[in-house]
């Protein structure tokens, strides 16, 4: 005989608060488990209460990023001891998608749905944007952004990258002014 688990008011709340943004959006379990990095069956266990709701902050944030609200709307959710620092480019990439009224879910829905969840971690800032400029410019696109605006995106995490690597990207200004130079030729070429 199975126990019933007696959910506390606020998960069933959580469980709720998924549930009816799936009704809502229409998204399919299967492609919400995709976007969050979890299992189907896990999906249907935190909607039907028959597991506590996740307090996970990393899935908490992907379930939150999905739904385009703060994580803190789930009172499972425990602010990470480090702050979360959303790159500006990623901000650009939100704001271009607010502008056109287009949704978190149609967004991801335009990528594979084998790519679905490093867009999500992207969104939330766990990763950066991609250093690789196809990638970036697949992303860009479907975003409806212009080849100079992902190109300046692409500049500046590459600057991040130089930087990190521990190029004194001040003191090589003219070097990596020439090597962004030819990529910026090279892209406008294809």
């Amino acid at each position: 005989m199975k126990t019933k688990i007696h959910k506390s008011p606020a998960k069933i709340e959580s469980s709720k608060k998924l549930s009816d943004f799936l009704e809502k959006t229409n998204l399919h379990k299967k492609d919400f488990a995709q976007m969050i990095g979890v299992t189907l069956s896990y999906v249907y266990n935190l909607i039907d209460n028959t597991i506590p709701f996740s307090t996970r902050g990393t899935t908490l944030e992907r379930i939150a990023t999905v739904m385009e609200v703060e994580p803190e709307i789930f009172e499972e959710y425990k602010l990470p001891q480090e702050p979360i620092l959303i790159d500006d480019s990623i901000s650009k990439i939100k704001h271009i998608l607010k502008s056109k009224n287009t949704s978190i879910v149609d967004f991801l829905k335009s990528f594979p749905r084998t790519k679905r969840l490093d867009i999500v971690d992207m969104l939330r800032g766990a990763i950066p944007v991609p250093i690789d400029y196809t990638e970036l410019q697949s992303i860009g696109e479907i975003v409806g952004m212009s080849k100079e605006e992902i190109f300046d995106i692409w500049e500046e995490r590459f600057k991040q990258v130089m930087e990190s690597s521990g190029m004194n990207i001040y003191s090589n200004n003219d070097l990596i002014n020439n090597m962004l130079e030819c990529a910026k030729k090279y892209t406008k070429s294809k």
